[in-house]
This record gives structure tokens, sequence and C-alpha cells, in this order.
């Protein structure tokens, strides 16, 4: 039976609605659950159980861990649960390629270059991690849909960057979805499982990205042993705890002295550190903190830097933890190493610079001789980082 597909969402085609059976196309995007009619929108008949032909489309590391379970899974033929497998991804400045792409050229399985998705057939699509809105044409083609690895508990942190997200705000309890594709929209599909984990205290969202990705990749492998079954049981998403996780843009890494205390702080290198420095600026030059540290409470109690005058952004050298104290909001962070021009350590930067500095102001109080907020010019301000969003390194 052919039924015409008017629109992704809302209400079925009236005429002869009630005495019509849906195909899998139609109750694939509409979020009814797969209907054992055994032909798909076309005509052509479905599988209705394993082994599947899947179209993967991923790009950064946390896809690739559901890449290489989906490629495990093909090679066990013991267990029959994946005949097919390719994969999408997308354009890269690097000669190899994204790590899904990397990880497919090794595995010999057939890649194609967004907008490329080839011109086999399938019965699933499997997207992770790939930052590209598809078209309702698209998941179409599919008789059970596309389903979607997510890594947070949705409806929270929907969009690009939810592991960033989840760190930047101290989340203590994250998660990883699999949900069905819709178009035009990114993260707002039924849901067909979900698990909650602890986030690790001070886990940086690397850390926390290969946790999610192995939990991910174990999760979409379930769904697909019984894939009829987890479309039909599907719940929608619920309207309340809504949350957004936008790109990452190269302001969001500049360090506010006066407004931000030390724990957002610590948050902010554990969310973006190992893709973009945090930055700041000192004497009118840009200068990037490498590796931040928490300071101990003995070095807090010290009378050197009890007695003396400090403002936020305030820099002080501790001889003895060899370490650069910068005054915030609530309390002080630390500081190992700098780039100004090349890589310091904080006793490097405290010989060249600021002991210089305080030797030609002798009468200078640490107030006066402080980081401060560095201003982006608005377009570079608004540039967006796409290092995680595409590839973690």
């Amino acid at each position: 039976m052919r039924v015409l597909v008017r629109r992704c969402c809302g209400h079925l085609p009236a005429s002869g609605g009630a005495g019509r059976r849906l195909g899998p196309h139609w109750r694939a995007v509409a979020g009814l659950g797969w209907c054992p009619s055994g032909e798909d929108g076309r005509g052509a008949r479905v599988r209705e159980k394993p082994p599947w032909r899947v179209l993967f489309f991923g790009t950064d590391r946390f896809a690739r861990e559901a890449l290489r379970a989906l490629h495990a899974a093909r090679e066990n033929k013991e267990e029959e649960l994946i005949e097919k497998l390719e994969v999408v991804t997308v354009p890269s400045p690097s000669p190899k390629g994204l790590p899904v792409k990397q990880y497919a050229v090794q595995s010999q399985l057939p890649v194609y270059e967004w907008p490329d998705v080839g011109s086999g057939e399938y019965d699933v699509g499997v997207v992770a991690s790939f930052g590209r809105l598809l078209s309702e044409a698209l998941i179409l083609k599919f008789p059970y849909g596309i389903l979607n690895v997510h890594p947070s508990c949705l409806p929270r942190w929907r969009g690009p960057a939810p592991i960033i997200h989840t760190v930047l705000h101290g989340d203590t309890v994250t998660g990883v979805t699999i949900m069905q594709i819709r178009p035009k929209r990114f993260d707002v599909g039924p849901i067909l499982k979900q698990e909650t984990v602890p986030v690790p205290p001070k886990s940086t969202a690397k850390e926390l990205e290969a946790v999610l990705s192995r939990l991910g990749a174990n999760m979409l492998i379930s769904v697909l042993k019984n894939l009829p079954e987890s479309l039909n049981n599907g719940r929608q998403q619920p309207t309340e705890g809504v949350t957004h996780a936008p790109k990452i843009s190269a302001g969001t890494s500049c360090i506010k002295w006066e407004e931000q205390t030390s724990e957002q702080i610590f948050r902010l290198y554990r969310a973006i550190g190992n893709i973009i420095p945090l930055q700041t600026l000192w004497m009118d030059n840009t200068i990037k903190l490498l590796d931040l540290v928490e300071v101990n409470s003995s070095v807090l109690t010290d009378p050197k830097l009890t007695g003396q005058a400090v403002t936020p952004g305030s820099v002080i050298y501790h001889k003895h933890s060899q370490i650069l104290l910068v005054c915030c909001k609530n309390g002080w962070i630390g500081v190992q190493s700098v780039m100004l021009k090349k890589t310091l350590t904080a006793t490097d930067f405290y010989n060249g610079y600021l002991h210089p500095w305080y030797q030609k102001n002798s009468q200078a109080q640490p107030s006066q001789c402080r980081f401060q907020t560095l201003r982006l010019p608005r377009k570079q301000q608004k540039k967006k980082i796409v290092a995680m969003q595409q590839c973690i390194k």
C-alpha cells in the first residue's frame, strides 16, 4: 500500500484514514512507531527483524565509538545484527579527515562525504555528533527512520555541544538518549532509550565524552536488537526541563575576573580548556592560561598573600608552590603555565615579566598588576569553536 506523506508531523492524511494501515515510512517520521505491514512507503518489502542495513552519520570521537560498535556487530556473524554498514561524514581541513572517516577508511567501510549519502538501500539510519539537519526526504528513505545517539538526558541540553554544557554548568548527573530524528529541528524526536550516569567530580569534557561514548554505543546496539519494539515503545520528550547547548564561541574563553567565581572558571577550564585555552589580558597583551590548578588552603593562609590589597585579576607569584595566584570574584585560582609569545612556566613568567614590572614600579600594589578581561572584536568573539563539535583533540 502506498501512503502519501504530506508533512513530517501533525495529523494523518484525512482521506481514507480510518481504514488505512500506515507504512513504516510514515510511522517513523510521525513518531507512531513501527507497523508490521511488511511494506515501506514505496510498496517494497520491509525487513521485520535483523540483520539490518545501516547508514551511519558521524564526525567526532563520540561518534567513532558508536561506529566501532556497529562495525563489531557486523563482523559478528553469529549474532547477525548488521548486514551492511556504510558511513557519511563531513569535509575536514585535515587530509586524514575526522575520527569517523579515519576509522571507516581503516576498517574498509564505504565512506561518503556530505551531502553525498550514496544511493544504496538501507533499513535504518544512525546519527551521532553529525551537526547537520537532515531533510524529511532523506529520513523517508529509511523504512525505520533515523536514530540519534545524543550525549545528554533529553530534553536537557539539546544542540551540538551537550557535553561541554554539562561540565560548564556543573551538572552532577548526565546520560545518553537514543531518539528518533525529526526534520528541521535538532534533538526533539521521541525517546527510544535513555540511561543516566553520575558525572565524575572534576571530570573534563574530554573524560566525560569517553564515558558517554561507550554507554551510547552499548545502548545503540541494544535498541537495534529490538528495533521494531523500541520504535513502538518510544515516548515523546517532556515539555519541561528543556535547555539548549549551542556551539561554543571564542568569546567564551575570555575570563571575566570580576564576574566569575573560582568554581565557574574551573568549570570553564574543564569544559573547553583542551579545545581552546582560556584567555585574558595583561599589560595590553593577550595571554593564554594553559594549566589551571586549585589553590591549596595553606597557600591561601600565607601572610604574604592575606596582607596584600587585591582586586579581581590581581596576579601574585607564589614562590614555594611555583604557581601564579590570580584573584577572581570570590577566591583564587592557580596557574602553572601560560602562553605569551611562547609557552612559559609560572616561574618563567614571574622572572621575565612580573618581577621586572615590580622593579620598575616599586611602590605598586598587586591590585595594579593584574589580568583584565579580554574584549575580542565582535566578529572574532562570535566565531564558533568547532573543534569539539567535530573532534576533541
